[in-house]
């Protein structure tokens, strides 16, 4: 304490109304006296203070996850689909979660081989329950960003653009699907495709394709089938760099009337 003291700095006893009796330190500053107060109210105060910011920054990362889901454009009958709630009893359909669920765990090495996903089978198997699990995955914990669109939405979204009422371009569109860490389209093949949607798909798998960026395709066609209804070229890309076919070929699980 002797240095202290040659500082201006010493000690007084005190009691806390909270804390009971304590040490103090004393500070002599330009000729006043500081009393440096109750060190378990300090304590205290800055444990608040860590409380306040911990619980600040769970808001703004809670803010961060809303804005990305939205950004995703996930529809909102599947915003909150898991790989838990997939029921899978049967082999095929564990060994459809399984692929499903690696490649959403390893998206960062699927991300860096530009690796393809397809979904393919009958409807009612639970393909779009597990594509929208693997991008709300990568939106939440990884920093790659996802965007989640149906070919008739996709078709929707361009063809809003050219009566000149809408806040971004078809280019606009073209932009963000080509350039997101993973798109996810739905509905592929779902009605026959016109030259205009076959220029578009191309447009947007080929793109992607070009920056090496994967893509998740949802589709009830057979892979046979899905070479005629989108095209040789498009299925090869898709395929490239190890491209995953996963098969949903049970009845489904929506039930029958």
């Amino acid at each position: 304490m002797e240095s202290d003291r040659q500082e201006g700095i010493s000690e007084y006893q005190d009691e806390c109304e909270k804390h009971g009796p304590f040490t103090g330190r004393l500070f002599s500053v330009l000729g006043r006296e500081i009393r440096g107060g109750c060190q378990s109210c300090g304590d205290d105060r800055r444990k608040a203070d860590e409380d306040h910011a911990e619980k600040h920054a769970v808001m703004l990362e809670r803010m961060r996850m809303a804005e990305k889901l939205g950004g995703a454009e996930i529809p909102k009958r599947f915003t909150g689909k898991t790989f838990a709630g997939y029921e899978a009893s049967a082999d095929r359909q564990q060994k459809a979660l399984a692929a499903c669920t690696e490649y959403a765990h390893n998206f960062h090495s699927h991300y860096a081989d530009g690796r393809c996903l397809m979904l393919m089978g009958k409807p009612g198997c639970g393909k779009t329950h597990l594509a929208a699990a693997i991008a709300c995955h990568v939106v939440t914990e990884t920093k790659f960003s996802a965007v989640y669109r149906s070919m008739p939405g996709l078709i929707q979204d361009i063809r809003a653009t050219y009566d000149g009422n809408t806040d971004y371009s078809e280019g606009d569109v073209i932009h963000t699907l080509t350039r997101c860490g993973l798109l996810v389209l739905d509905e592929i093949g779902a009605t026959k495709s016109s030259e205009f949607e076959l220029t578009l798909l191309f447009t947007v798998i080929n793109g992607r394709y070009e920056r090496k960026l994967p893509t998740v395709i949802v589709s009830n066609l057979s892979p046979k089938e899905l070479h005629t209804a989108i095209g040789d070229r498009c299925v090869d890309r898709l395929r490239e760099g190890g491209g995953i076919v996963v098969g949903f070929d049970w009845e489904s699980m929506r039930g029958s009337l």
